[in-house]
């Protein structure tokens, strides 16, 4: 067995083990990173800053954006769906 499929089965080992003792309420399906992108892509915001909390025991991601005219705006995206909620 080669060196790169000893490493390859590993990795689909880790990975298997991860999804197998995961704390389903604990997965986020769209990641900070990505909800980000969602509320700049397209404009001219600049990202200040963005944060993951716990809104009403959902994981709610804040992301604060400086819009082109000056103004700062929050924008709350659902972790688990990716919707913006305000």
């Amino acid at each position: 067995m080669s060196n790169l499929t000893r490493v390859v089965i590993a990795v689909i080992a880790l990975m298997l083990s991860k999804l197998a003792f995961a704390d389903h309420n604990n997965l986020a399906y769209v990641t900070l990173d990505e909800a980000t992108k969602q509320i700049i892509e397209g404009t001219y915001n600049k990202v200040l800053g963005a944060v993951t909390e716990r809104i009403n025991g959902k994981e709610v991601y804040i992301i604060k954006v400086l819009s082109p005219d000056g103004h700062v705006q929050y924008y709350k995206i659902d972790a688990e769906t990716g919707q913006l909620i305000s």
